[in-house]
């Protein structure tokens, strides 16, 4: 199968530090070059790919210091508009500017939506545009939806082999992510104090977030039990998440999926989360970690992970997270396009065919 993948252009694919659609993209276009289709990346110059690449900005944006991406996303979609007719199916991971650029393809065209959709700001272009074919990361992200082309859920999977598995841990908590409001570092800063373990806090500051940092959580490091990292990469990742006894998970937001929850099963290491959005149907409570609703649960979560089978984790993560079950969901609903697509051609096939036979007996 011949397939475009359009990524956005704020990171690199794979980004350099933080990035989760660009992560999942760079996956999702390997294990399918991997399982032998024709894969071409439309992505930054800078992204690195088994797959053809398209370069359509030199590098990602955000490192770039460039804010606004729609000048740039609107060029690269130009570009394919052009090139569509190489493709049996165009895979867009950018939010909604294709869909009226590619409404008269939307036979070929599928979106995977990676953020929330409570938003009232973007419900005019879903009621506009039900027809487009939609994926969502979780059935949980569907819900402040209006109806719309829903093909399948198709939850995010990774390679195996990205972050190995550690057997034993350090004895820390770890919160790894974005420092913001809907994503609670002061709770689980809160629940280290509690249970009496180090924290570290591998995190990003956005701008946007820059006053709530220094307002509200600037002040909860001074604590000896807090250690502040900042961001981090995927060269760090594993054995950050390898370490830890828990990672910590305390959101406070309708999460569409939450990537780092299966980037520590992978390490074996069990989660503690609040149970909002996707979060129940990411982790199998007691086994691959416990989904709470209060910083008590979390305090006797914590305790109860630390002595966890991290093998039982693993083995969750193999069996429902791999990036091999994620591309096979994918190709499953790239053929689903296909099939109705036929299935329109045979009957207007077959009503041409009708209409000839009838003008053909007068």
């Amino acid at each position: 199968m011949r397939i475009a993948q359009i990524a956005p252009l704020a990171e690199a694919v794979p980004p350099k530090m933080y990035g989760g659609t660009e992560r999942v993209a760079s996956w999702l276009t390997e294990e399918l070059v991997a399982q032998g289709h024709e894969v071409t990346l439309y992505a930054s110059g800078d992204s690195i790919t088994s797959a053809e690449l398209v370069p359509c900005t030199p590098t990602g944006l955000r490192l770039a210091g460039i804010r606004d991406h729609v000048a740039s996303t609107l060029v690269m979609l130009d570009r394919l508009r052009r090139e569509a007719d190489r493709y049996d199916v165009l895979h867009f991971h950018v939010d909604l500017l294709q869909f009226a650029l590619f409404k008269d393809m939307a036979h070929k065209s599928v979106t995977t939506l990676h953020g929330r959709l409570d938003i009232a700001d973007y419900q005019p272009v879903f009621h506009a545009f039900p027809h487009m074919p939609l994926v969502s990361i979780s059935d949980a992200q569907r819900r402040p939806m209006p109806p719309v082309n829903w093909m399948a859920t198709v939850h995010h999977g990774l390679p195996p082999d990205l972050i190995a598995f550690s057997p034993r841990h350090e004895g820390y908590l770890a919160f790894l992510g974005r420092i913001s409001p809907e994503k609670r570092p002061d709770r689980a800063i809160e629940i280290a104090r509690r249970v009496g373990l180090p924290l570290r806090i591998a995190a990003k500051v956005d701008k946007a977030d820059q006053d709530y940092f220094e307002q509200r959580i600037r002040p909860l490091l001074d604590d000896p039990l807090v250690e502040f990292i900042g961001e981090i990469g995927d060269a760090e990742k594993p054995a950050f998440l390898g370490g830890a006894a828990a990672l910590l998970f305390p959101i406070d937001w309708p999460e569409p999926f939450g990537l780092v929850m299966i980037e520590a099963m992978a390490a074996g290491t069990p989660v503690v989360a609040w149970g909002d959005g996707s979060v129940p149907e990411v982790i199998d409570d007691g086994v691959s970690g416990f989904v709470v609703d209060s910083l008590d649960a979390a305090v006797e979560a914590v305790r109860q992970a630390a002595a966890f089978d991290r093998n039982a984790v693993r083995a969750r993560f193999e069996s429902r997270f791999t990036a091999a079950r994620m591309a096979r969901d994918y190709v499953a609903v790239y053929e689903s396009l296909q099939a109705v697509e036929a299935a329109k051609v045979a009957v207007a096939d077959s009503l041409a065919g009708r209409r000839a036979a009838v003008l053909a007996s007068t």
